[in-house]
């Protein structure tokens, strides 16, 4: 029997969930880059996760999301212009109200470093209400525990919670994140994927590592 494979092409991958996208096929603004098979699940509107999710997108930083990694309901991505200017006495963002503020101001906030791209790896689980601040990087194969605001970046394999969001454990030793992380599974063909998506579930990171250089994969 022939294998039958979701298409990441298709927004609504469940037929009568519309509550579950495929962030691929939605997302067209160009700072925002999205993997294959990385869906977002709300009940209220998961077709608005530009609009409602990424939040403060005003410069040129980007949002980078891998493949097969999985958003829960009220994530957010608070971007670069969420940041108000600390380098004097006030906080205050005198700049966004235009006129004389802004003409005496503007220099100040753009000259404010920036954190750069928030980037986010392959196979990451974000659960409920989870908040990514600007510039985090979050390693393969992370958990972010539900109500986590994550101000800092997060290794690959590693379970992080609380505000601010710290490491709770490690998924696998060190040898085992190497063997994942050079067997990069979300790579493969996803007709391999499809082959081996019981091992990659359920499977060692032993067992992900013979796969891949068995099929000429395993990178190093």
């Amino acid at each position: 029997m022939a294998a039958t494979i979701p298409d990441h092409t298709v927004l609504h991958p469940l037929a009568g969930h519309d509550r579950v996208v495929l962030l691929r096929p939605l997302v067209s603004d160009p700072r925002i880059q999205v993997g294959e098979y990385t869906y977002f699940d709300d009940p209220d509107g998961a077709t608005r996760f530009v609009e409602r999710n990424v939040l403060y997108a005003y410069g040129p930083e980007r949002l980078v999301i891998g493949k097969y990694c999985a958003i829960a309901t009220g994530t957010r991505f608070l971007m670069a212009g969420a940041a108000h200017p600390t380098v004097g006495v006030s906080t205050f963002p005198f700049t966004m109200f235009g006129g004389t503020w802004t003409e005496r101001t503007l220099d100040i906030v753009t000259g404010l470093p920036s954190r750069g791209d928030t980037v986010v790896g392959n196979d990451v689980w974000f659960g409920y209400g989870a908040t990514v601040l600007p510039g985090v990087r979050i390693g393969d194969g992370a958990i972010i525990a539900a109500g986590s605001v994550v101000t800092s970046d997060v290794e690959p394999y590693t379970v992080v919670g609380g505000n601010p969001a710290r490491p709770i454990r490690r998924r696998f030793d060190d040898a085992d994140v190497d063997r994942l992380l050079r067997a990069a599974w979300w790579d493969w063909p996803v007709e391999l994927v499809t082959e081996h998506v019981r091992v990659i579930m359920s499977g060692t990171p032993a067992d992900i590592e013979a796969v891949a250089a068995a099929h000429g994969l395993l990178a190093g």
